[in-house]
């Protein structure tokens, strides 16, 4: 499959409305590149395995649209305003001056200037593994499927991951935050319940530990082929690891899946606004004794989770921090 790709040099400050004008006109889907600092809510929500670097913002942006080239040669733009007809590489670029042209009427767009480019089987699943590389948690190594081993690593504890389409390399702090938590509090033969299992991540950790058995839950079914990937790179026994897809917060069915008084540790590296209402839920699926480990916490939010925490019954343990994110970990006495 060949695209062209449409990049627009402007400013930060008509992202917005250069967006608008050119969906309106048929282009869809565009990747934004500035240098404008993530505020704390941006970084929650995105929530990303792979940070990115921020550089001081000299307010240039840069709009990116990739336009699907087909066999013929013509060009598919997407939306209502394209009626789904083909057009040519000038036809696009006229759409695009045209919206520049309107947008410059009332407002400064810097350069306005717009580079074609032409690119085949864009790998859009695989793209991100050129930035994840093997790295240790302390004396624990891991590794993607496409990276050796190196010797001086051999006699070190190796977790093989491959992420995929979901979420969890163990790059991010929240991740590692979770990780020494379960160091710290794993007991042997534990039962271990992973809600946001993602890649499979804490689960795998959990079971290379020690754990007898674990269960993950995850919306997304993209979390399904991920974690048999992983459990077969790792050796795990299938049965070893269960994995539900569904909403235990709101899913009755879900949570007797799940079960009642059956975990010494349950894990949630999700958000705090999801933390919040899923505390509760999860408190009747601990063992007494049993221990609730939290992450995804953006710093200043710990005290929401701390207080849903206690009003849920449990006891806070301890908090710990990592970069900008906290983890709560407490018991169910």
């Amino acid at each position: 499959m060949k695209w062209m790709k449409f990049r627009i040099k402007t400013v930060v400050d008509a992202e917005d409305i250069i967006i608008s004008e050119l969906y309106d006109r048929g282009l869809e889907g565009a990747q934004i590149e500035d240098k404008v600092p993530l505020t704390a809510l941006e970084k929650e929500q995105m929530f990303v395995d792979i940070p990115p670097e921020s550089e001081e913002d000299d307010g240039v942006a840069f709009l990116s649209f990739f336009v699907e080239e087909m066999e013929d040669g013509s060009l598919k733009l997407d939306g209502e305003a394209a009626d789904g007809k083909p057009t040519d590489r000038e036809g696009v670029l006229a759409k695009i001056e045209e919206a520049l042209a309107e947008v410059r009427l009332f407002m400064e767009i810097g350069e306005g200037t717009v580079t074609v480019s032409e690119t085949e089987d864009i790998d859009w699943i695989n793209n991100w593994k050129q930035y994840f590389h093997q790295f240790t948690i302390d004396d624990l190594l891991v590794i993607p499927s496409w990276e050796e081993v190196k010797e001086e690593d051999r006699d070190k504890k190796i977790l093989h991951i491959d992420p995929g389409t979901a979420f969890g390399t163990g790059m991010h702090e929240t991740t590692q935050l979770c990780i020494r938590q379960i160091w710290k509090y794993l007991t042997p033969g534990a039962e271990l319940l992973d809600v946001g299992t993602g890649s499979g991540i804490l689960a795998l950790l959990a079971l290379m530990y020690g754990a007898g058995h674990a269960l993950g839950t995850d919306l997304d079914p993209c979390a399904v082929k991920a974690v048999a990937q992983n459990k077969e790179a790792n050796g795990i026994p299938a049965e070893d690891f269960e994995l539900f897809i569904g909403n235990i917060i709101t899913e009755k069915d879900m949570q007797d899946t799940v079960g009642y008084e059956r975990y010494d540790i349950v894990t949630a590296n999700i958000l705090a606004d999801v933390l919040v209402p899923l505390t509760p839920v999860i408190v009747p699926c601990l063992k007494k004794g049993g221990i609730y480990i939290t992450s995804g916490i953006i710093e200043g939010k710990e005290e929401l989770v701390k207080a849903a925490c206690e009003a849920a019954g449990l006891t806070i343990l301890e908090m710990t921090r990592l970069g900008e994110w906290v983890s709560v970990t407490a018991r169910k006495d």
